[in-house]
């Protein structure tokens, strides 16, 4: 053993790794009212511009079926591709947004309550909302995810290794300090 390492102080344990745990949607459910709209309006406005003899109204009716398609069909299915939720071994990220993309990240470390909320429909399909109460205003709010008690129990689970994880470098940083101020981590 060196002289020059009998002086250093005990380095504070290392983070674990941070893993992803799981990829979350709203369920697939949610889809199943737009795809039949794009397989409606397609239909009839396939048909009204067979029927019709004038271009001027075939032209108007192939418009307005793609206008509707667009909005009823194609948004909803952007806003449900664009939605996302990512659970890791740290923090939850939450994101979301087609032209102006938004991130939120909650840690795990913070400490929050977890609740589900599940209605009729959302039983019978398999899935709730899990709400995240962080303390603030309004809680975070996961829509329709599958498996919400899967879901509860994991970022309760996540959520204790991290406070266990926590209180085991703060007692190791508190057992290098002998009293004398530490700036940053030097002495």
């Amino acid at each position: 053993m060196s002289p020059a390492a009998s002086h250093e102080p005990a380095a504070p344990p290392a983070l674990p790794v941070e893993r992803v745990v799981a990829r979350l949607r709203r369920h697939g459910r949610i889809l199943v009212l737009p795809t039949v709209l794009f397989i409606a309006v397609t239909g009839v406005a396939t048909y009204a511009a067979a029927t019709l003899r004038e271009p001027w109204q075939q032209l108007a009716i192939a418009g307005i079926a793609t206008l509707a398609v667009l909005v009823f069909s194609f948004l909803p299915f952007l806003a449900w591709l664009t939605r996302r939720t990512t659970v890791t071994t740290r923090r939850i990220i939450l994101r979301s947004g087609v032209f102006v993309r938004v991130r939120q990240e909650l840690l795990h470390s913070r400490g929050y309550d977890v609740s589900v909320r599940r209605t009729w429909a959302q039983s019978a399909f398999g899935s709730g909302d899990v709400r995240i109460n962080t303390g603030h205003d309004r809680p975070v709010v996961l829509k329709d995810v599958p498996r919400p008690q899967v879901v509860q129990a994991a970022l309760q689970e996540l959520m204790e290794d991290a406070h266990t994880i926590i209180g085991d470098r703060r007692r190791a940083d508190q057992s290098t300090i002998d009293g004398d101020t530490v700036v940053w981590g030097g002495r």
